[in-house]
């Protein structure tokens, strides 16, 4: 008579379920160190039971064969990972490529070069962006005008209200000036009334003309009669009043 087939599910009972832990971990180990052995495998086999208790077979090492396990992982993964990154930037460099070589195209289309392969309805369309580009630039030009010439005059208008200012201010700065020479212009009168009353008027009896005036120094000057009085005295030898 055989054995049942053992249904697997949760051992209830707590003795029973310690039994089954004892000899299946047993064989368990027995068989990793039966297929080491046979098969020249390195195996490692870890157990934990349910108190934390730990159960461990390493046909060379547990630690060893764990960092091998690790870096075969590891570089599995990164190999996986760099071949896909590589994979990305292929893809992503040879779309910018196809752009980089259509905006050459279309630069030179728009200079007039290389228009023999373009079609009628092609052509058509690149007249259509040479007068949109045309009218934005115009549009453009036309507003850069409009700003410096509303600069300009902002820049007129300051340029008046500071002349104006100047103006006011050499306005201020002369009737300052004109109040502080009036005493002065006043003074100078006086003295010239002064001095105008030392003016002498001399007149010989025998001018026939009107007399002379002299202002400060008093400058004669003797008449015809006079003049020939005095050459004949000089020619006679004697002075006027004396008798020889």
């Amino acid at each position: 008579m055989g054995r049942g087939r053992v249904e697997l599910k949760r051992i209830e009972n707590k003795i029973n379920r310690q039994v089954t832990f004892s000899k299946r971990r047993n064989g368990l180990l027995k068989k990793a160190y039966e297929l080491s052995v046979l098969c020249d495998a390195e195996v490692a086999l870890i157990i934990f039971s349910t108190r934390g208790k730990l159960y461990e077979f390493g046909s060379v090492g547990t630690s060893k064969t764990l960092e091998r396990y690790q870096r075969c992982c590891y570089t599995s993964q990164n190999t996986n990972v760099a071949n896909h990154e590589a994979q990305n930037w292929y893809q992503e460099m040879s779309k910018l490529k196809a752009k980089f070589e259509s905006l050459q195209r279309s630069q030179r289309h728009l200079l007039g070069e290389d228009l023999g392969p373009l079609s009628v309805k092609e052509l058509q369309q690149l007249e259509r962006q040479l007068e949109s580009a045309l009218s934005q630039a115009r549009q453009r030009k036309t507003q850069l005008m409009l700003e410096q010439m509303e600069e300009l005059r902002k820049k007129e208008r300051r340029l008046g209200e500071i002349n104006k200012q100047l103006k006011d201010q050499l306005e201020a700065e002369g009737a300052t000036l004109r109040a502080l020479q009036a005493p002065w212009a006043t003074s100078d009168h006086g003295a010239s009334a002064v001095a105008g009353s030392s003016f002498s008027v001399e007149a010989n009896p025998n001018m026939d003309h009107a007399p002379t005036l002299c202002i400060g120094h008093h400058q004669f000057v003797p008449s015809e009669a006079a003049m020939a009085r005095n050459l004949a005295v000089e020619e006679n030898n004697f002075m006027l009043g004396w008798i020889p």
